[in-house]
């Protein structure tokens, strides 16, 4: 696993935990990004993704919504929803490679979901990144 996979693994994680314990502090989880990942820069790279995942959520359920046909957020399994979630933010909000995010979350979706995980995941993010959520009614 590349080292940011790993990053991104982590924040992953993180992120899930929020989801399924919502009223938990944050920071407690937050610590398993520095207990876990040894390189200052793979810290800071997996503290954004968590952070602007969180700061920007509602915008990127918004998006997800509008683009998952027949599916509500609610509808998703957890661990898609987050995989998701963190591949919009750093499809939108980083200079990642588009390829490179949506690369990364299917083979999050793949470790993490089930056997459909992995398609499913793939499916939104591309129509995220064509901007098919700006499209509706197409």
């Amino acid at each position: 696993m590349a080292k940011r996979s790993d990053a991104r693994q982590i924040a992953f994680q993180v992120l899930y935990q929020d989801d399924q314990n919502p009223k938990s502090n944050p920071a407690h989880r937050d610590a398993q990004i520095e207990e876990r990942l040894k390189s200052e820069e793979l810290i800071e790279f997996a503290r954004e993704l968590v952070a602007g995942t969180r700061r920007n959520r509602p915008e990127i359920d918004q998006k997800i919504e509008a683009v998952a046909e027949n599916w509500t957020l609610d509808r998703m399994a957890v661990t898609d929803r987050n995989v998701i979630r963190m591949g919009a933010y750093e499809l939108f909000h980083t200079d990642t490679p588009n390829r490179v995010v949506i690369d990364e979350a299917i083979e999050l979706a793949k470790k993490f979901g089930t056997a459909n995980s992995a398609q499913f995941v793939n499916g939104i993010l591309d129509r995220l990144m064509h901007g098919e959520e700006n499209a509706q009614g197409q």
